[in-house]
């Protein structure tokens, strides 16, 4: 008796296309250009989720910077400030504090200065 193939790669075929659904020409109707389109798509998603975590650092670092400097402290100096005084805030805490209240930025400008 033979054995008749094609239902196993006929799946995955058909799960590699579903995938590439919304790619543009041949990446999402040929199963080898749909293949190698998804891989790519594959990496690059894992590559820029780390890129993402690299921007928002700098994004934050950034805002924390230019709102002391509006206090008169540059961003080095402040996180050294904050270091000698052991207060942990994280950048992402600091950069929120700096863009919703002003206020409460300043004081912890101060803590850092004194």
């Amino acid at each position: 008796m033979r054995v008749k193939r094609g239902t196993v790669s006929r799946r995955r075929h058909k799960k590699i296309l579903k995938m590439t659904k919304g790619q543009w020409g041949t990446k999402h109707r040929l199963f080898r250009r749909a293949n190698e389109a998804m891989m790519k798509s594959l990496w690059y998603s894992y590559r820029d989720r780390r890129q993402r975590r690299r921007d928002l650092r700098r994004l934050w670092i950034t805002r924390i910077n230019a709102a002391s400097r509006i206090n008169g402290l540059s961003y080095s100096r402040l996180i050294h400030g904050l270091k000698q005084a052991n207060v942990e805030l994280d950048r992402k805490i600091l950069a929120d504090i700096a863009v919703r209240d002003p206020q409460a930025f300043a004081r912890i400008v101060d803590v850092a200065r004194g």
